[in-house]
């Protein structure tokens, strides 16, 4: 395992072996609770015990990314620089969250699953197996932020849908199994499975024969 001196593995965390952490990488940094807790018992960060995150083998971990207490992710997992995963997420294997996306935490994601840069994923998302997220696609949970009470329910992703860049999903949006949505559009509704999402709003199109096979992620 190589483990650059300047980044901090916190808690009770675990990485796996043949693991790569750079440069002022976080492991395990404690969510809000755990982090209030251990700042009113006078502690330091790195002398408190708690439960912190478990990575797989063969993990490759770029500058300024942290992943934070209560994450779990599988083997072979890869990111950019300076993206961060917060609590009560869990990740699959072969996995790569790409430089500034943000994971806001209540997560799940799957196996063989892309996202791109500068993608932004709110809490309450289920992401399934061989998903591709273009870059800056923003997926959404709140219907009316900060105006009415509302439960957060972010988009679900089945399995082998591509999302292209720019793209955004809003709360409780289910893009169907080998769906595409366009790069641009704004989905505002479900999209069926094996179907092309384009415009803003989006509009429903059949998806082209050649396109009819699961993402090869």
């Amino acid at each position: 395992m190589n483990i650059h001196s300047s980044a901090k593995i916190y808690g009770s965390s675990t990485v796996g072996t043949n693991s790569v952490l750079l440069e002022d990488v976080k492991i395990g940094y404690p969510e809000n609770g755990i982090l209030t807790g251990i700042l009113e018992s006078g502690k330091e960060i790195e002398e408190a015990d708690f439960q912190g995150c478990e990575i797989g083998p063969g993990a490759f971990i770029r500058p300024n990314s942290t992943v934070f207490s209560n994450v779990k992710i599988g083997s072979n997992f890869r990111t950019g620089h300076n993206c961060m995963i917060r609590e009560n997420t869990t990740i699959g294997d072969n996995v790569l969250i790409g430089t500034n996306v943000i994971i806001d935490g209540n997560v799940t994601i799957g196996n063989n699953v892309s996202i791109q840069g500068n993608v932004y994923i709110p809490t309450h998302v289920t992401i399934e197996d061989n998903v591709f997220i273009g870059p800056c696609a923003v997926l959404a949970n709140d219907k009316y932020p900060i105006r009415k009470e509302y439960r957060p329910e972010g988009p679900v992703i089945r399995r082998g849908a591509s999302i292209g860049a720019n793209a955004t999903i809003l709360p409780g949006v289910e893009i169907g199994e080998g769906a595409f949505v366009a790069g641009g559009a704004l989905v505002t509704k479900d999209v069926p499975p094996w179907k092309l999402a384009v415009g803003c709003p989006a509009k429903i199109h059949e998806l082209p024969e050649e396109m009819h096979s699961l993402n090869r992620i």
